[in-house]
């Protein structure tokens, strides 16, 4: 599936148009069920869509509206999952500090009264371009051992790489808001421009909450794709 994903965002097939459903199988060396379970979640994704005797063709919108973010990887770090072809990404950390969970982080995380959360600030950039700052809050007890330089990589690939512990779930909520002083600062926007906001909570595969965040996005990045299917 993240095969043909691929080959569909690099315009490997022709007219728009993907091969039978008995060449892919054998073209990936699969049965026709695998490839068939395969072309039903893309087309659940949107990416492609099936018509009845006719064969399967790649959505046109899907390419004209891909979103920034794809969660494609083994976690849903953005590291892995925000995509600028030719552009590098790199972090920069504003903040890190051990601070008592406030009520509402506790309740978002299950912690206990009184127990202790990394907070951080980050700032992640495109080439020289500042795109989104990021603050995020991470228990103690989960992973004790997290340091400044850890933070200025992947926080979820060191987890999956450091601790076999892969982020697998999350709770997004996606809103827009004027910008702060902060994010036009930071972002490099004037007073009267926006950000996208992304507020959610992450879960490890076995349901464990291991971070909240909050990520302030330029409005240039922001994009968001919703595919409805009634079936």
């Amino acid at each position: 599936m993240h095969d043909i994903k691929h080959k569909i965002l690099h315009g490997e097939y022709q007219g728009m148009r993907l091969p039978d459903e008995r060449s892919l199988a054998e073209e990936y060396q699969v049965s026709r069920s695998s490839m068939k379970r395969a072309l039903e979640l893309l087309a659940q994704q949107g990416i492609v869509f099936k018509k009845r005797g006719s064969g399967t063709f790649i959505n046109p919108l899907y390419l004209k509206n891909q979103s920034m973010f794809r969660y494609e990887g083994s976690n849903l770090g953005l590291t892995d999952s925000f995509l600028a072809p030719g552009k590098k990404q790199s972090i920069k950390l504003l903040d890190f500090k051990v601070v008592p969970a406030s009520p509402e982080t506790a309740q978002d995380l299950f912690l206990s009264q009184g127990d202790f959360v990394y907070q951080f600030k980050r700032l992640r950039l495109l080439d020289d371009q500042p795109f989104l700052i990021e603050e995020g809050f991470v228990p103690i007890k989960l992973v004790p051992e997290l340091s400044a330089d850890i933070l200025k990589g992947s926080l979820f690939n060191y987890l999956e790489d450091a601790q076999s512990k892969t982020v697998t779930r999350s709770y997004l909520t996606i809103t827009v808001s004027p910008s702060t002083d902060e994010d036009q600062a930071e972002l490099r926007l004037s007073a009267t421009e926006p950000v996208g906001v992304m507020s959610g909570i992450f879960f490890l595969d076995d349901g464990t909450p291991v971070e909240v965040s909050t990520m302030r996005v330029h409005y240039r990045y922001m994009r968001f794709n919703s595919f409805v299917n009634l079936n």
